[in-house]
Parts: structure tokens; C-alpha cells; sequence
């Protein structure tokens, strides 16, 4: 007797979970909308065990992921757009277009003009999707997609206008653009009526020009900020075992004891 596919028994798990009548309650109230958080959640937890190096956990977390493409897949098969077959096959065929000097008469390319090959081949592919759309003017911004977080849609959206030429070619722009941003919080704030509104929208100007700063030093900014996320709550949690070791608790701590032990956390090799 044939064995079937492991992939092809995930998608017939979720062809009966989704079953109007015997399937989960559940799953099948589920749409696009309401699982996509779960869809996000899980791609970060896949770089998470990745991150851990916990080879275990990524095979866990990538069949979490998994089945949140066929969750999506099967939800599309139900309202006729599309099913599980046709993603694998639209994704094999980008694959294959976007690499002629591998599966195509090409010949090898230095990695330099993959490169600038990959980003016009996705020009190209841009341009098809703005025609179907209608638009007769396709931008560079086109397909960032909107549910990136925050810091890694700014560096995308910078990407694609820095190729544009919409970029800086020396560093102490990007500082006077940092300071320039910091100054007109500061004037909103010394403003009688501080509006919560301007403030948010200064507040972001500061993180996207440092952002854009980032980029261009070839540093990623979501990355960069994980790390500084990990040491502050590794010095945090060694103030925290100080503190207990002297018999006290973080809300009885003035500000001037938590500045000595954060100090100390800094030149402890612990953290």
C-alpha cells in the first residue's frame, strides 16, 4: 500500500478540521484576518529556535509555519481563488524565472549581477502586478508589505528609494537629519498645549531617520535593537539579584541605587 505524503496528509487534517459539519468549530470560523497573527507569530518563533541554534524547536516551529500556509491555502481552495498545489506552484515557477543561470541557457553569473538581475527581474514582476491592478505607473514601494513590523518595513521602504538614487552618499547627512528630527520634538514639547498626535509623529521621524541611518551602515536596525533588548534585560535581571541579595525589592530602589547597580551590571562579566 502507498504511503501518503506527509504534506498531503496536513492538507487532508485541515480539509477536516475545515469541514462545515464534522470539522472544529474553530477552525472553521477562522479567516484570512484572523489567523494572519498567528501566521506572524509563528514566523518568529522559527527565528527564535534559529537564533537559539535549537534545531528541535525549528523543526516544530517550521511545522507550525507550515501549517499556517496550508490554514490560508485551504481557506483560499474554499472560496475558489486558490489551493495548496497552485502556492508551491507559483512559488516554484518565481523561483525558476528568477534564476535563468540555473535552470535556464544563462550562464554564470558573479553574485554582483545576481543581484542587480534578482531586483529587475522583481521591477518586471512589479510592473505585471500595477498592469492587472490597473496602474498605469508602477512605484518602486510597490509590495512592501504593509504587516512588516515597523522597523523592518522602514529599512525596506528606504532600500527601495536609496536604488532610486533618493540617498545620501556621505554619513553626517544622516546625523543632522537624527538631530533635526530630536529638535522638533523638543519644540513640540516645549509648546503650551502638547498635542499626543504631533509627538507620536516626531517620535516616529526620530526612529526613521536613525533607521535609515542603520541601513546605510549595513546594520540591521531590527537585529541591532534585539541585541540591545537582550543586554538591557540581562543587566536588569542582574540589578534584580543584587537587589534581592540585599534583602530589597525594585519598587523600595531610588533612582540614584538602581544608577550605581546599573554600573556595576555594565562592568560585570556576567552580563
Amino acid at each position: 500500500m502507498k504511503k501518503t505524503p506527509p504534506v498531503e496528509n496536513l492538507i487532508n487534517v485541515m480539509a477536516r478540521l475545515r469541514h462545515p459539519t464534522e470539522g472544529c468549530p474553530w477552525d472553521r470560523e477562522q479567516t484570512f484576518s484572523s489567523v494572519a497573527p498567528y501566521t506572524i507569530e509563528e514566523a518568529y518563533e522559527v527565528s527564535d529556535a534559529i537564533e537559539r541554534n535549537d534545531m528541535s524547536a525549528l523543526k516544530e516551529e517550521l511545522g507550525d509555519l507550515l501549517l499556517q500556509i496550508v490554514f490560508h491555502s485551504r481557506i483560499a481552495e474554499e472560496s475558489g481563488d486558490f489551493d495548496f498545489n497552485e502556492v508551491a506552484q507559483s512559488i516554484t515557477d518565481k523561483m525558476i524565472r528568477r534564476h535563468p543561470h540555473v535552470f535556464g541557457e544563462e550562464k554564470q553569473r558573479t553574485r554582483q549581477f545576481h543581484g542587480d538581475e534578482w531586483e529587475a527581474q522583481k521591477k518586471r514582476e512589479r510592473a505585471e502586478k500595477a498592469q492587472r491592478r490597473g496602474d498605469t505607473i508602477p512605484s518602486i514601494l510597490d509590495d512592501v508589505a504593509l504587516a512588516f513590523p515597523a522597523l523592518m518595513r522602514a529599512e525596506k521602504l528606504g532600500k527601495r528609494a536609496a536604488k532610486a538614487g533618493f540617498e545620501w552618499p556621505e554619513i553626517e547627512p544622516f546625523f543632522e537629519k537624527i538631530n533635526e528630527e530630536i529638535l522638533e520634538l523638543r519644540n513640540e514639547l516645549n509648546e503650551k498645549e502638547i498635542s499626543k498626535e504631533l509627538v507620536e509623529e516626531e517620535l516616529g521621524d526620530i526612529l526613521l531617520s536613525i533607521v535609515t541611518l542603520a541601513r546605510h551602515l549595513k546594520v540591521d536596525a531590527e537585529l541591532a535593537l534585539r541585541s540591545s533588548n537582550d543586554k538591557f534585560e540581562s543587566r536588569f535581571r542582574f540589578v534584580e539579584k543584587q537587589l534581592a541579595e540585599k534583602g530589597k525589592i525594585p519598587e523600595e530602589t531610588s533612582l540614584a541605587e538602581y544608577e550605581a547597580l546599573w554600573q556595576e551590571a555594565k562592568k560585570s562579566k556576567q552580563v
